[in-house]
């Protein structure tokens, strides 16, 4: 197997659940996880990408069957340990912090309107059971595909600058995107998607990293870091991988990594030129005291209205000390504005001095004192973090054929599905696990 994200852990998961352990795990970086890594230090765990699960809806049957073995779900109950902290999410917006992410704070009665009006439609959406996670249980081909969700939201009237900032923080969380370049669909999923009678979301100081080490815990041995695959060539019926130190020989390979690296080490590899990815980059603060707030309860998620960056959360929030002196706060920002592969330079042509500026900068509007507060200020630079839903490559023939690609070499990444959510990125890995096995079963 080629990548050590939730992908590749989710193959290895599946193919030790059938008794099948002949197999290996090849990571480039230092350790697994993909956007599920994370970090720690004397403070706290942080994450470094992907920092929850939602409460996985009833017919996300794989997700669920993880969560029951991790003692996440028991006899339909879920670990109220595990469940975020109240409270979970607030926004600064007009100079103070407000409760929810939905703007609510000087917001006109009548664009108030345009959200119940918004919600009403989503709410059609979500009883048609087309939009499900996976995807694959209930996708079918739709013309909002063919439209870019900004272009949507002017269709059905939604002109309110709060209801669209609201759907482009949507579309940059989950996406990376804005609403202009994402698919009509894909927009309409991440709200329609979601069942919300349960509570949630799921989440650890480390985020999602507390998901990918119970994974890393249980495919240990089968586990090789720091190993870059540099090519993939057969040998009559078997594959040679290459990595610098070493070379293995295999029945199959499942690319867990993103597909479109693929075409950098074997010959006859799929066309991936419709795959577009979201730049990134995320920053965990070291807080030696916190800022100073009046009036205002401090919560898990925090978010700055008309910010180029999503905001941040907070790594001690789950704590249950009665007192929180130092803490971690993890910053994202996704570079949604202007090219993909222009803005991929940007992160390379700045340094850390600059993001450190650029974040402060950020966080200072609501938090005036945060220079005196923060101690250390480490930065990760994420190229090609997620995939990005654009419109017109959801129900593309082109992805369809990305899916079926390959018989003794699958693909197995999140990007398979135009998106990457911790549920796709499973689906996906469980998926090729299974077509490896009645491969190997057959032969």
């Amino acid at each position: 197997m080629v990548g050590g994200g939730i992908a590749g852990l989710s193959a290895g998961w599946r193919l030790a659940k059938h008794g099948f352990r002949d197999f290996i795990i090849v990571e480039m970086e230092q350790r697994a996880g993909g956007n599920s890594r994370w970090g720690e230090n004397e403070v706290s765990a942080y994450p470094w990408a992907a920092h929850y699960l939602p409460v996985p809806n009833r017919e996300s049957a794989l997700v669920r069957e993880l969560c029951s073995e991790l003692g996440l779900l028991e006899d339909g109950v879920w670990s109220e340990r595990h469940l975020c902290h109240s409270p979970q999410e607030r926004l600064f917006l007009h100079g103070r912090w407000q409760e929810g992410l939905e703007p609510e704070v000087g917001v006109p009665r009548e664009q108030k309107q345009q959200f119940r009006r918004f919600e009403e439609r989503i709410g059609e959406f979500a009883g048609s059971r087309q939009f499900t996670i996976p995807m694959d249980i209930g996708a079918r081909a739709s013309a909002l595909d063919q439209v870019s969700m900004d272009e949507w939201l002017r269709r059905e009237g939604f002109d309110s600058p709060y209801l669209n900032w609201y759907v482009n923080y949507g579309c940059r969380d989950d996406y990376g995107a804005l609403a202009r370049d994402t698919s009509a669909w894909a927009g309409i999923h991440y709200f329609a998607s979601r069942q919300h009678d349960e509570r949630g979301p799921l989440t650890w100081p480390e985020g999602n990293g507390w998901l990918a080490n119970k994974l890393l815990e249980r495919l240990e041995r089968n586990v090789r870091a720091s190993a870059m695959v540099t090519g993939v060539r057969r040998e009559g019926r078997r594959l040679r991988v290459v990595t610098p130190e070493t070379e293995f020989l295999a029945e199959a390979v499942i690319w867990a990594a993103p597909s479109y690296l693929l075409r950098y080490v074997i010959e006859d590899a799929p066309d991936t030129s419709g795959l577009i990815y979201s730049p990134w980059i995320v920053a965990n603060l070291t807080l030696d005291r916190l800022p100073r707030e009046i009036n205002s309860e401090r919560a898990w998620d925090n978010v700055l209205f008309d910010s180029a960056a999503l905001g941040y959360v907070v790594a001690t929030h789950q704590s249950l000390r009665s007192r929180i002196v130092r803490s971690v706060w993890t910053w994202y920002m996704a570079l949604a504005e202007g090219v993909p592969a222009a803005n991929r330079n940007l992160l390379l042509e700045k340094d850390w001095s600059y993001w450190k500026e650029f974040l402060l900068r950020d966080l200072e509007r609501a938090h005036p004192d945060i220079r005196q507060c923060v101690s250390r200020i480490d930065i990760m630079r994420f190229g090609h973090a997620m995939a990005r839903p654009v419109p017109r490559w959801i129900f593309s023939e082109t992805r369809r054929r990305l899916c079926r690609w390959g018989t003794d070499i699958v693909l197995a990444n999140s990007d398979l599905s135009g998106f990457s959510i911790f549920e796709e990125a499973q689906y996906r890995g469980v998926k090729a696990a299974d077509r490896v096995l009645r491969r190997l079963g057959s032969a």
